[in-house]
């Protein structure tokens, strides 16, 4: 396929720049009226309209973007689109200057989305989600990562990696699957960490690998939620199912996530500088 007449072709680094840092990351080169080539669902070349080799102008495929501009897509490699409710009643506690920590305590935060997600049916998740998908996908989203951990029951983790299961089906790019129930503990569990550790190993984990349901396994280590030995014995039973290891590390406190990430390889880190908001 030929794409046209591009009025500006977005984020022409040249072949040797593989990385950027600092100040380069400003640095965002468009290549005006131009031309790109995509063979095989892969970029083969591009160039100015003024240079185009004459042979590929008699291709059957043609696009013409006549006074538009061509972007890179966007590679999203943490979200969480699959949940049942949003927890704007969680804003008037903010606005009183209650922290992540003082609200989660209260049954806010993950807990809550948790307690909405457990009553929310396969098909309403796949619904909603699918629609959320759609308008990143409009907005230049080419490749997703989505988690599960707004579940935390055996029930519900599992509910959630069946509809990215069944997202991954139905859209276009490529979607990656966390599993990532160890990302509160859950009412029942407050006081009994570790039996909530052994459902996750011992219940979800075998199910999870027996369905083929996620790529990567994930645990938020922080402070008042997975301690950095609880975040090692998980990570470590994941990679017996083969999933790839991620950390939640540094939102709240430098909790040691970090060495744990760097003695297990791969592992990809998450380092959230500051509180944030999640739906």
């Amino acid at each position: 396929m030929l794409i046209t007449n591009i009025k500006g072709l977005v984020g022409v680094h040249p072949k040797d720049k593989l990385l950027l840092r600092g100040n380069e990351m400003s640095n965002l080169p468009i290549l005006e009226n131009a031309w790109l080539l995509v063979e095989d669902g892969l970029i083969k070349d591009f160039g100015e309209m003024s240079k185009i080799p004459a042979l590929i102008l008699n291709l059957s495929s043609q696009i013409s973007a006549k006074g538009k501009f061509v972007f890179p897509s966007w590679c999203d490699s943490h979200t969480h689109i699959v949940f049942a409710a949003s927890r704007e009643e969680e804003f008037a506690m903010k606005i009183q200057g209650k922290t992540y920590e003082e609200i989660a305590a209260a049954g806010g935060g993950i807990l809550n989305s948790a307690d909405k997600l457990q009553h929310a049916s396969e098909n309403e998740l796949f619904e909603s989600a699918s629609s959320r998908l759609k308008n990143m996908i409009l907005q230049g989203t080419g490749a997703v990562e989505i988690k599960s951990g707004y579940g935390l029951t055996v029930e519900s983790e599992i509910k959630m990696l069946r509809v990215i299961q069944r997202l991954k089906a139905n859209f276009p790019i490529p979607i990656k699957a966390t599993f990532l129930a160890a990302h509160a503990y859950p009412k029942e569990f407050k006081d009994n960490h570790q039996g909530y550790i052994d459902l996750i190993i011992h219940e979800m984990l075998p199910q999870i690998a027996e369905e083929k349901l996620a790529d990567y396994i994930d645990v938020f280590c922080e402070k008042g939620f997975f301690s950095v030995e609880e975040t090692d014995q998980i990570l470590k039973a994941g990679a017996k199912f083969g999933l790839k290891a991620k950390i939640h590390a540094n939102q709240l406190s430098a909790s040691g996530a970090v060495e744990v990430g760097v003695k297990i390889t791969p592992c990809r880190l998450t380092i959230l500088k500051k509180p944030i908001s999640i739906p």
